[in-house]
């Protein structure tokens, strides 16, 4: 299959300022206070090679802030790259400017996670609904509201209430509605059901299933929830640290690095006995990762080669998936 997006060497670091510690200062204050204006960077993405082919949903798993949502705003060129390149539909998108991606832009869109924030409390649905095609000048009026509240399972007089008059998951159809209004083929799916009740994330899950049959729809499908990643994704990528750790289709079969495992293990079964794989210590942080391997001073595996400790681990083919880890054999 045709990759319809592409990232290669991805990186997104974010400017800042060492924080001033909450123990005593390692060093004099003064010295201190010249370090702590010096610049530094949060690596929140760091050289992510992805590829994501035509009608294709890729599940992104990963612990909270590891980098999953500023890769898939990164993607669609919400937030601007620091280094890497970014392909879609076979055109190199990263170095356009702003009034040559507005075109591009309807092909690419974006549900967030809260429903309610992601809609202006103060437009009528009909409106935020008509927005989008408004601004890309593209025909509208009441019956193309109509037809995008139908789409999604609401009647056509949810056009003339605010947003405030409905339930979270109503909001998030109507979100999905928005962000299917300008026919993309590309939508970065955001931890669009985290924010709703586990009935409702049921039908948001097959919703989102239905319209990706109905309109040859691409999704990059972002969730902290394994279970749910597994029911609705072809491929599974998991991310540590800014990086992709391991991308593979036998993830929950055959999982090969041991944050995966550690992941997989941390994932409720009734009626079956886990051996659960406890993480030690914190996720380091992304203004400091560890050198070698970020997973390193964590990982639960015994006598680690002298490679886990200084060198990068790169994503090697290993028994059909891609994994970077020294000792995913």
């Amino acid at each position: 299959m045709t990759a319809l997006v592409e990232a290669s060497g991805l990186s997104k670091h974010f400017a800042t300022k060492l924080p001033w510690p909450r123990t005593p200062a390692p060093l004099p204050t003064r010295l201190w206070r010249a370090v702590s204006r010096m610049p530094a960077a949060v690596r929140a993405v760091e050289q992510v090679d992805l590829a994501i082919a035509a009608g294709e949903t890729l599940g992104l798993v990963g612990e909270s802030g590891c980098g999953k949502s500023t890769l898939g705003r990164t993607i669609l060129r919400l937030v601007e790259p620091t280094a890497g390149t970014i392909r879609f539909e076979d055109q190199d998108i990263t170095g356009l400017s702003q009034a040559a991606l507005r075109p591009l832009r309807r092909r690419m869109q974006m549900i967030f996670q809260d429903p309610y924030a992601s809609l202006n409390p103060r437009m009528t649905i009909g409106a935020a609904l008509q927005e989008p095609l408004t601004i890309h000048g593209l025909p509208g009026g009441a019956e193309r509201v109509a037809e995008l509240l139908a789409t999604v399972g609401l009647r056509a007089d949810a056009a003339k209430r605010y947003p405030h008059e409905f339930s979270g998951g109503q909001r998030q159809r109507v979100g999905i509605a928005r962000a299917l209004a300008c026919k993309p083929s590309f939508i970065v799916c955001d931890e669009p059901i985290s924010a709703l009740d586990v009935s409702i994330q049921a039908q948001i899950v097959n919703l989102l299933q239905d319209l990706q049959q109905q309109q040859q729809l691409t999704y990059l499908f972002i969730s902290h929830d394994l279970k749910v990643v597994q029911h609705i994704a072809d491929r599974v990528a998991v991310m540590y640290l800014g990086r992709i750790v391991e991308l593979s289709t036998t993830l929950y079969s055959d999982p090969l690095h041991p944050y995966t495992r550690a992941l997989l293990s941390a994932v409720p079964r009734i009626g079956v006995k886990v051996d659960r794989t406890i993480l030690q210590g914190d996720v380091p942080s992304p203004l400091n990762p560890p050198a070698g391997c970020a997973f390193h001073p964590r990982c639960p595996v015994k006598d680690k080669p002298s490679t886990c400790f200084d060198t990068i681990p790169p994503l090697r083919l290993v028994r059909g998936a891609r994994v970077a880890c020294h000792v995913a054999e």
